[in-house]
């Protein structure tokens, strides 16, 4: 999302990838598991375990993990992974969506409300900050794959709803919009034309954005850094408006 993403960017840039790839495996890995035990696991016949392997091989998860991850998951001692939504509002306002996969509720909940709490915000009630955001299909494409034009017009005629490009070299790509319910049939389309995706994902998209600026900028964004780096927690979403200047200060 706005700053948020581009900052977590700049953060790997600066020495953090090795630490994040980590948690990025076990999270796809996590995600594998579940997506296996809830539905068959075979991802041509598990919509949601296709999408989670694809994403593990765009990731260059190792094939041999992505294989134990869904053996895992048919293993009568498998962990039972609960998902939780959880929302708050950080310091200036900015909603936050937290979406958590856990073998423990009572510390994901402790460990996601002392994060709020610690940074100056405060969690809610489900709802309470969704409404200002829309669940979308979502899929990444690197800048390198198609030119702004060229992915607009094959997304619109694969049906998405909108394409978001950031063509500069240490910008985010193609980032293409759909309605959630038609994700996995505008995905196929586009991996017909530009091969497979760098992510495929439900996710959720801000109606409208929050400026943040000055001090707020640091403290919103350790809120951020600290809840991604929770192994619980899979994905979060945020509506900050961030401008160039201020992220730069943050470097």
């Amino acid at each position: 999302m706005a700053g948020h993403s581009k900052f977590k960017n700049i953060m790997h840039r600066k020495g953090r990838a090795d630490a994040a790839r980590s948690k990025l495996f076990s999270k796809l890995s996590r995600e594998i598991t579940v997506a296996a035990k809830t539905g068959l696991p075979d991802p041509a016949m598990n919509p949601r375990l296709r999408l989670a392997v694809n994403n593990a091989k765009a990731e260059s998860l190792p094939k041999d993990v992505i294989e134990r991850a869904i053996k895992k998951s048919q293993m009568g001692d498998a962990a039972d992974y609960s998902e939780i939504r959880y929302e708050g509002v950080a310091a200036g306002g900015v909603g936050i969506v937290v979406e958590v996969l856990t073998d423990n509720k009572n510390r994901a909940a402790a460990n996601v409300r002392s994060y709020f709490t610690k940074m100056g915000g405060n969690m809610g009630a489900t709802g309470s900050v969704t409404f200002n955001f829309d669940r979308v299909g979502q899929i990444s494409y690197p800048a390198k794959v198609a030119s702004e034009d060229d992915m607009m017009e094959a997304a619109i005629e694969a049906g998405a709803d909108d394409v978001t490009s950031d063509m500069e070299d240490e910008g985010e790509g193609h980032t293409i919009y759909t309605a959630f319910e038609s994700l996995n049939e505008v995905a196929a389309a586009l991996e017909a034309k530009f091969g497979p995706a760098s992510n495929t994902k439900i996710a959720w998209r801000p109606k409208m954005q929050v400026p943040v600026t000055g001090d707020s900028v640091a403290t919103l964004m350790k809120l951020l850094d600290m809840l991604d780096e929770d192994d619980d927690v899979q994905a979060v979403y945020s509506n900050e408006d961030i401008s160039e200047e201020d992220l730069a200060k943050l470097g």
